[in-house]
């Protein structure tokens, strides 16, 4: 079904509303129907303690300065989560061979006030457990009092300064890849804090970048988004309960298209996280060509790779990666040990000068991660396009769910319609027999049971106040179908 065929229901649904309720004697029930004629199906806000995100959606976090100030204050300004990504931001800096730790931290602090300047929205930030200045940067994202910090690469247990961050008002959601991980992170934050994160983002196999999961489990369905999010919601659901909170599941990996969102939120998550789709758009901080790579690629061109930092990673393949698969070294030199895990010179690249290459539109010295459904992608958009466009797609999903339901519905309202307003006739007919029966002479009355019509006429009021009934139940059930919280 789609959107205009739809609107053609609810049209008729409103007429045939506006018809019955002009007959019927119910005045609050009137005034009811007129209050849900107003509602709207849309998809829920993401509610993470006291943030409320309009729009469901989490921009996923993407460096190297892929996703900076603009695209987060962007996605901010529709409704959504903006994610300001800090692995490797100092690369922006000129002086990030002089002292890489400290070049991060200025850009990371910089990006962020400058994404306030932007957006009166919900700004988080994204960083890497595994890297070398993950508490200094998180430091920093404490002190800027950002609204949000998702955490991945690693588990976020050791060490975190939870009374610090709890004072500056800053939530906290661990990106996973199992309800096991999510198990273990909540179990060592309520032993050595007694606290729990505030929410959590799974990852699922299909995202971008590097991905938690082995080659073997990228096309297990065991591991994809609809089979491990109700494992994780049960975990979560027991710790909400027993800490008194809401705790909610942010969902990404493939997810593309507003009717994708719809059936993530389905499975048991409350959000989405979407990174893919945003490296297309106008407002995305990469380079045009690093943009437009998304628009030229074809599904053959998406594989997977194994990363210096010793974890699979889906990228466009293209010439780099095929030349340093084959030993072929480019020239490099490692400003300093960012991550300790990494093998540079054993996969014979620095991934964070190849990410940031491409970035700068260099592709031929690095590469470009992308997620399984970049290929898809046919043009460059505006953010706010972007978002109408999966909001569309979400409620036209939304609405297929009950569509025959309430195809069904306003079929027989029309058809009880139509058998009242015949009923009615007839009420009025006989009520005329009846009348002039009384105002007949005696002698015509013998030829006419007075009795027999009396009795006619009540019947048939009866069952006419019944098809009434009948309406005004019909009526409610087809507007309380398409109220948000019943879809």
């Amino acid at each position: 079904m789609t959107i205009t065929t739809f609107e053609q229901l609810l049209g008729t649904l409103k007429k045939v509303t506006d018809d019955i309720t002009k007959t019927i004697p119910f005045k609050n029930i009137q005034s009811f129907l007129g209050d849900l004629k107003q509602i709207k199906p849309t998809w829920p806000a993401l509610k993470i303690g006291n943030l409320v995100a309009p729009t469901p959606i989490v921009q996923g976090g993407m460096g190297v300065g892929i996703s900076l100030s603009s695209l987060a204050s962007a996605v901010a300004n529709v409704g959504g989560i903006g994610v300001i990504a800090a692995n490797a931001i100092g690369l922006l800096e000129k002086d990030y061979y002089k002292d890489g730790r400290e070049a991060n931290l200025r850009a990371f602090r910089r990006e962020i006030r400058k994404a306030r300047e932007m957006t009166k929205g919900i700004i988080g930030v994204n960083i890497m457990v595994a890297v070398s200045d993950f508490h200094q940067l998180l430091d920093v994202a404490i002190e800027e009092k950002v609204d949000i910090v998702f955490m991945g690469a690693g588990l976020p247990i050791k060490g975190i300064p939870v009374e610090k961050i709890r004072e500056n008002g800053v939530k906290i959601a661990p990106i996973v890849s199992s309800a096991r991980a999510t198990e273990m992170i909540f179990k060592m934050w309520k032993k050595i804090y007694n606290d729990v994160p505030d929410a959590v983002v799974f990852e699922g196999p299909k995202a971008g970048g590097h991905l938690g999961f082995t080659e073997e489990q990228l096309e297990d369905p065991a591991y994809q988004v609809e089979a491990i999010v109700p494992e994780i919601a049960k975990v979560l659901l027991s710790y909400g309960q027993e800490f008194a909170r809401e705790i909610p599941l942010i969902a990404g990996g493939g997810v593309y298209t507003g009717e994708d969102i719809y059936q993530v939120l389905q499975s048991g998550a409350q959000g989405v996280q979407m990174a893919t789709r945003f490296v297309a758009t106008d407002e995305c901080d990469a380079d045009i060509r690093f943009k437009q790579a998304y628009v030229d690629c074809t599904k053959e061109d998406l594989g997977i790779i194994k990363s210096p930092v010793g974890m699979p990673g889906r990228a466009i393949r293209n010439k780099f990666i095929t030349d340093s698969e084959a030993g072929i070294r480019p020239a490099f030199t490692c400003a300093w040990k960012c991550l300790s895990s990494c093998k540079a010179q054993d996969a014979n690249y620095c991934i964070s000068i190849a990410l940031n290459n491409a970035r700068k539109g260099v592709l031929q010295g690095g590469f470009v991660f992308a997620g399984s459904n970049a290929y898809k992608i046919q043009e460059i958009v505006p953010v706010a396009s972007l978002v109408s466009e999966l909001s569309t797609g979400y409620l036209l999903a939304e609405r297929q769910k009950i569509s025959s339901k309430l195809e069904s519905l306003v079929a027989s309202l029309q058809h009880l319609a139509e058998r009242y307003k015949t009923m009615q006739g007839q009420v009025i007919e006989l009520g005329k027999a009846y009348e002039k029966v009384l105002t007949t002479p005696s002698e015509l009355m013998e030829k006419v049971t007075l009795t027999e019509l009396r009795e006619n006429y009540v019947k048939t009021q009866a069952k006419a106040k019944k098809l009434q009934l009948k309406m005004v139940e019909k009526l409610m059930a087809s507007w309380y179908l398409l109220e948000p919280q019943r879809i």
